[in-house]
């Protein structure tokens, strides 16, 4: 396996400490190692703190939220401002540390780095442009009207499949809205994560407005105190359901306010009308992007009976191109799984999906030449709908193609999930496309393109897909809560 060490033109990115108060701290003799999913080599070794370190921060965030939240929008908008432009300064460097602590390519690395970025900007133009609302009230001597105040201190949970963007889409808001944060961001991928601290003091947000703490093997125990702690506000969370059930089970004792980002197990429906060819290319952008480890990759793909077949030939085709290897290599399109064990979900779906009478297009499988983590990606057509891959998400690199006869059975499958985060529709029929969409049980549909998000749209799902939008508009929502004023005694109008 070879050795790949990128080099940085700002090495004041890479940092091996937690933030807290405006203090990059470490506080123990204990720490957890940072490792290349590709070979296994240590990156960094960061302090592996005590759950203390947890309470210093809400504490931190509570008390700079006393005078945060009196900021006004426009100067909220200028640090995120700054935060926007020097992400996009260092945009290489960040690309670089993104890819080589996740794995994926550098060019999809410095995408993701793009699209963090965009959410700063977004939000830094929302900022100042938070409104209340005027009330006539039904008693004619009062007046009424509300305003949108900072709900507080925000605990943010994210996990290690976009290291940087889940970050940004949560505190971009937070901050945008007069909140402060404290964040726990997955032990796999936390350089991402510490980079945007620096860049944050760079940028000039206040000490304690933005904190980061970091642990390993005590993740429970952290996420128990965001949950319990009285004086964080929120929690938002992006990762498993099962875990989404124990923080909202957690949370129930404060009553605090909750956004959940979950599990997916997207379907793609190809109507038999599609253009074939967008299509394919479209379902490549979503199946495989990150390796399938999306929350809204498409998990199963429903192909009319008629096209099913060139569909199935055409994909594969495009994905025998494919190029798997360390994603700091030139001209690699895909990289590894973030840890050898995501591969056994992967390899247990093939061999139920294949024992049940699906047909092998793309063989794919293991590649122990390029390291434990290498998984080329492998393609199955025909497969049953009682396959195990049709309601379970396997996040990783199986393309499941589903057969379908008409519109009423196919939305029957989309619908037969206790999921409902995203789903794709490929047609030509602009009735098919309102029908489709909006009979599917899902928070996003995408007629027609496999990569819809971005910093203006909604995100988020219903079902156990959780609850709350990010991103949009609507995405300073959840960060906020309504204070209504009523004044009364007023004297007749004259």
């Amino acid at each position: 396996m070879t050795s790949y060490r990128p080099t940085f033109n700002n090495s004041e990115l890479l940092r091996d400490a937690a933030y807290v108060n405006g203090q990059w701290v470490k506080k123990t003799d204990k720490f957890f190692e940072v490792t290349d999913p590709a070979n296994g080599e240590t990156i960094a070794k960061l302090p592996e703190q005590d759950v203390a370190i947890v309470d210093e921060a809400i504490d931190a965030a509570y008390e700079a939220f006393k005078t945060f939240k009196n900021t006004s929008g426009r100067q909220r908008a200028t640090w995120l401002r700054n935060l926007y432009n020097l992400m996009i300064e260092n945009m290489e460097d960040l690309g670089k540390l993104l890819s080589w602590e996740n794995g994926k390519p550098l060019a999809e690395g410095i995408g993701e780095v793009k699209y963090a970025a965009s959410f700063f900007e977004w939000f830094a133009e929302e900022a100042p442009r938070i409104y209340g609302t005027a009330i006539n009230p039904g008693i004619t001597s009062n007046r009424a009207f509300t305003r949108r105040e900072p709900v507080g201190v925000c605990g943010i949970i994210t996990p290690w499949n976009f290291p940087s963007a889940m970050i940004t889409r949560k505190a971009a808001a937070a901050i945008a809205a007069g909140c402060t944060v404290v964040l726990k961001p997955d032990s796999q991928t936390p350089l991402s994560a510490l980079a945007l601290a620096y860049l944050a003091e760079k940028a000039g947000i206040p000490a304690g407005v933005f904190n980061i703490v970091l642990t390993h093997k005590d993740t429970p125990a952290f996420g128990l105190k965001l949950c319990e702690s009285p004086k964080v506000k929120k929690v938002s969370f992006t990762g498993s359901t099962n875990v989404g059930k124990i923080l909202m089970k957690q949370s129930a004792s404060t009553l605090k306010k909750l956004s959940f980002e979950l599990g997916g197990n997207a379907p793609l429906i190809i109507f038999d009308d599609a253009d074939l060819d967008k299509a394919v290319e479209q379902a490549i952008a979503s199946k495989f992007r990150g390796l399938g480890q999306t929350c809204v990759c498409a998990n199963r793909l429903y192909a009319h009976e008629s096209v099913i077949d060139e569909f199935s030939s055409r994909l594969a085709s495009h994905v025998n191109k494919f190029v798997i290897g360390h994603g700091l290599k030139d001209g690699v399109t895909h990289g590894p799984m973030i840890n050898p064990k995501a591969i056994e979900k992967v390899e247990a779906h093939v061999k139920d999906a294949v024992e049940k009478g699906a047909k092998v297009v793309v063989e794919g499988g293991r590649r122990p030449d390029l390291g434990p983590a290498f998984y080329a990606p492998t393609v199955l057509t025909r497969v049953p709908q009682n396959a195990d891959v049709s309601s379970q998400e396997t996040f990783g690199p199986l393309c499941a193609i589903i057969p379908f006869s008409t519109t009423e059975e196919v939305v029957k499958y989309a619908n037969d999930s206790d999921v409902g985060l995203a789903a794709y529709v490929f047609t030509q029929n602009v009735d098919t496309v309102f029908t489709v969409s909006e009979a599917l049980e899902t928070g996003m549909v995408s007629v027609n393109t496999g990569v819809f998000s971005d910093c203006t749209v909604p995100f988020g799902g219903v079902k156990e897909s959780g609850f709350g939008r990010e991103g949009s508009l609507h995405g300073l929502e959840d960060y906020t809560v309504i204070k209504t004023t009523v004044i009364g005694g007023l004297p007749n109008r004259l």
